[in-house]
């Protein structure tokens, strides 16, 4: 780093003033919105009833978390000018293709409260825990590095380490959510949402102005390489580009942060909030990540040599105390958002799938009360554990493309129970698992790419490819486009991929994922002799408090 760049930190004294004013403002929201009796499915879903504003912003805060702003400034100082783009383009573009299939997934479950409680109704046991499963450990390590973005932020903008900053954020977020769950979580998203665009609207050109503006592109130039002042880097996209369009696709379906709030909005309004949700997701990350570029013309080298300190060390850097505290209130807010998000799923999936589906038994209705005390004892064991994990310091970028590659093995299985009836338990279980056996040792390297071997597996990306492109045009054009734009992009792809792709293990591996699980679900399906009745699921998932008022969809138009 340049010797003559200084750090600025805030004192010891204007962190706790600033958490306690963003903690104690949110928890006085939490404890507004609170009922005195709150019902286990408000405490979930919010009733099947948001309204735009409150939907949108919520999904936009969500989608628009610490991770993902620390990991796009990590794309941007890897990769240069295009990997900002490359992270930012992807993930708003999967936002937007979440909302054909979420409508199918009301239209056939408008009352459920976790994707995997609907794969209980639609197949069984075995299905639905290993979309719950799926969904534990995402939101255990999105929590972990949501914790881990909090303790950089705190440890380089104040006297406090690492591992205090962890401790203040979690309790922070724990605090207010703990009582009314999704409630509380959505509510407060909208005061987040707005404190991160303001901030960004501001911080951004501030730190490019004090940075040295134009100039400091044309003096920088010789810090990067060819590939990291191409626009159209191969290098970015296939590092970075390709296996975020997976993995993110992955985490539109599998993500029970995302189905919550789709199960919470209006089902009126579901196009209108995640299209809003693409825009300001986009231009919120692609921003934010142009701080990695500007440190990587700039030469700084992440303290530490921790990429997670990348977007603090440039605030501290460049911003004077009044913007740095603005910038502290930005990153709190959105790692906040997701956080609490986190909690909310864990609570919700331990409350329906694992106690209200298979802790009850099936001639015994789940006690309302008892479900909202498995509830909160959930996010109070998720939080001790996010800490615990948080305390090693990890990767946030390499944790993200990992679990959304993992939740690649269930994007076909999960997509196809809500159109095809001849899809059966057996098969979804069966191509879950051998996805994920394959999937885990090619992205843990145990064996060698080397050879024959490797061919193999590009031809078997190839199809992954075809399998993802297709699921995106099938969710807005129906099957038939779909079959063509999959087998067009495979073929398409086939000469320029096989030969060399299996050298990119994250791509490799999450493409195998799609094309496994695809490839044995279709085969162990297709002379199923099952014609599932999807109307049986509108039967099967309901409501679990009787004191809620069922809603009406028609209601609502």
């Amino acid at each position: 780093m340049p010797d003559d760049l200084e750090f600025y930190q805030l004192s010891g004294l204007t962190v706790i003033f600033l958490f306690i004013a963003f903690y104690g403002g949110t928890f006085l929201v939490s404890a507004y919105i609170g009922k005195k009796r709150e019902n286990a499915d408000g405490y979930m879903t919010a009733g099947n009833k948001l309204g735009f504003g409150v939907s949108a912003a919520s999904m936009t805060a969500t989608w628009i978390w610490a991770a993902s702003m620390y990991a796009s400034a990590t794309s941007g100082y890897t990769y240069g000018v295009s990997g900002p783009l490359h992270y930012g383009l992807w993930g708003a573009l999967m936002i937007l293709f979440i909302y054909p299939f979420g409508k199918r997934i009301r239209a056939v479950a408008p009352r459920a409260h976790t994707l995997a409680e609907v794969m209980h109704a639609r197949h069984g046991r075995s299905s639905q825990l290993m979309l719950a499963g799926s969904n534990i450990v995402g939101s255990v390590i999105s929590l972990t590095s949501n914790f881990i973005a909090g303790g950089a932020l705190v440890s380089l903008l104040s006297p406090f380490t690492f591992g205090q900053g962890v401790i203040g954020v979690a309790a922070g977020v724990l605090i207010y959510t703990l009582w009314s769950g999704f409630r509380a979580s959505v509510l407060t998203d909208f005061m987040q949402v707005v404190a991160m665009l303001g901030a960004v609207v501001v911080i951004i050109p501030a730190v490019f102005i004090a940075a040295g503006g134009t100039g400091m592109f044309e003096q920088g130039a010789e810090n990067l390489t060819p590939q990291q002042l191409d626009f159209f880097s191969s290098d970015a996209f296939l590092n970075q580009g390709a296996p975020y369009i997976a993995a993110v696709l992955a985490y539109a379906i599998g993500n029970q942060t995302i189905a919550q709030r789709l199960f919470a909005v209006r089902e009126d309004l579901i196009k209108k909030t995640f299209v809003t949700a693409t825009i300001g997701y986009g231009a919120t990350v692609i921003g934010i990540g142009m701080l990695g570029v500007m440190a990587l013309y700039l030469g700084i080298d992440p303290t530490g040599g921790d990429l997670n300190n990348l977007i603090p060390q440039m605030a501290s850097t460049f911003l004077g105390p009044i913007l740095l505290g603005v910038f502290f209130i930005m990153i709190l807010g959105s790692l906040s958002s997701t956080a609490d998000s986190d909690l909310s799923a864990l609570s919700s999936i331990m409350m329906a799938d694992v106690y209200g589906k298979n802790i009850v038994s099936k001639n015994k209705k789940p006690s309302p009360q008892r479900m909202l005390l498995v509830g909160r004892i959930t996010m109070i064991i998720a939080t001790a554990a996010g800490l615990y994990f948080a305390s090693g310091g990890l990767n946030i970028l390499d944790l993200l493309v990992f679990v959304g590659a993992l939740w690649g093995a269930l994007v076909f299985p999960v997509i196809a129970s809500f159109y095809w009836p001849k899809v059966t338990n057996t098969a979804f279980t069966v191509s879950v698992l051998a996805a994920l056996a394959v999937f885990i040792p090619v992205r843990f390297e145990w064996f060698s790419m080397a050879g024959a071997t490797g061919y193999v597996f590009d031809v078997v990306s190839v199809v992954g490819v075809g399998v993802v492109l297709g699921l995106m045009a099938f969710g807005f054009f129906g099957l038939k486009p779909a079959r063509i734009v999959g087998l067009v992009a495979a073929l398409a792809s086939a000469p320029f991929v096989i030969g060399f792709l299996h050298d990119y293990t994250v791509l490799t591996a999450s493409l195998v994922a799609y094309a496994v699980s695809t490839i044995v679900c279709y085969l162990m399906s297709v002379r199923s002799t099952q014609n599932f009745d999807f109307d049986l699921i509108k039967q099967r998932v309901g409501d679990y408090d009787a004191s809620l008022e069922p809603v009406d969809p028609s209601a609502s138009k």
